[in-house]
């Protein structure tokens, strides 16, 4: 059945916040007070940086298709945002995460010479191939702008994970502002994917493909950081 805009827009937003990745063990591990795991979040990091590399591309290739004026230019701040850090008074969004990277203890060398899991990639590549594919730009709008940029929105609690990172690893606020700038900008940015693929979807199957998405896109995240913990069991990344 044909749900209404509003009515679709409110199933985006449940089927978002239905998959908490966050509550993957991975984090458990991570945010340990009693035995802060520096080797382990650096290698959780560096997984995280193969997908930051490519985000702005997905921006930039939702902004070239996007049919709908009011929205392109949405996509238009979030990208000039993306590209140069001028709305949140910081810098280009890779180079915050390099920032974060090189706080935690990993130069230049290891962090270029890292390559995505299998995992990993799998999420690259849905995210590639639906936002290249006019035809579905529905589905990429709602991988990209909801599932993904929803990523950041998860908290522990009161504690968005940024906090957290701050008090079990000793890090300052300088070293992890891709996070607090993403808990930020990206309330904006998901309810304006919200609006965007509520407005795109006309027809049942449109919608029903992008709630699929949705979900997709936030186990794919999930599989990711199974992925990275599999290897973790393994004893194929040595913790500290």
């Amino acid at each position: 059945m044909l749900l209404s805009r509003d009515e679709f827009r409110d199933e985006l937003e449940k089927t978002l916040h239905a998959q908490l990745t966050i509550s993957h063990p991975i984090f458990t591990v991570l945010l340990d007070e009693k035995n802060p795991n520096l080797p382990f979040l650096q290698q959780v990091a560096l997984q995280g940086y193969q997908l930051t590399k490519h985000f702005l591309e997905y921006i930039e290739t939702l902004f070239f298709h996007c049919p709908l004026p009011r929205h392109k230019r949405r996509l238009l701040h979030n990208m000039y945002e993306e590209e140069t850090g001028r709305i949140s008074q910081t810098k280009n969004h890779v180079k915050l995460m390099q920032d974060f990277l090189h706080a935690i203890g990993i130069d230049d060398e290891t962090r270029d010479a890292a390559v995505a899991l299998p995992a990993t990639q799998e999420l690259i590549d849905y995210r590639m191939d639906a936002v290249k594919d006019p035809a579905r730009y529905h589905v990429g709008a709602a991988a990209v702008t909801i599932a993904s940029e929803g990523q950041n929105l998860e908290t522990l609690g009161s504690e968005s994970r940024d906090e957290i990172f701050q008090r079990v690893y000793g890090l300052q606020p300088r070293d992890l502002l891709f996070f607090s700038v993403h808990q930020v900008e990206d309330v904006h940015h998901v309810q304006q994917g919200l609006d965007l693929v509520a407005d795109m979807c006309t027809t049942e199957q449109m919608q029903q493909e992008a709630l699929y998405a949705v979900s997709h896109t936030c186990e794919l995240f999930y599989q990711m950081y199974e992925g990275v913990y599999q290897e973790y069991l393994a004893g194929r990344l040595i913790p500290a």
